[in-house]
């Protein structure tokens, strides 16, 4: 009977401390809705880069809010790596 006990307390104690190891390789390795975006707002500046014309400064601007967001996007997604 004790090692029945034992046996399901160390099964218990080495899932315990597996949990945060999945947990943070989890983390790292999914993210597909940000990389969806990256991947999108890449594009998009591919596409603004293109366009003719400054259409009133606009074209300019939606290429800056553009270069921001990626920038922000790939901070958010290093951000969640690490924590």
């Amino acid at each position: 009977m004790k090692t029945i006990f034992k046996t399901l307390a160390l099964l218990v104690m080495f899932g315990i401390l597996a949990a945060p190891v999945t947990m943070a390789t989890a983390t790292v390795e999914e993210q597909p809705h940000m990389k969806a975006a990256l991947e999108h707002l890449r594009l998009a500046k591919a596409e603004l880069e293109q366009a003719e014309a400054d259409k009133g400064g606009h074209r300019v601007a939606a290429l800056k809010a553009t270069n921001d967001a990626i920038h922000h996007a790939e901070e958010g997604i290093k951000f969640a790596n690490h924590h």
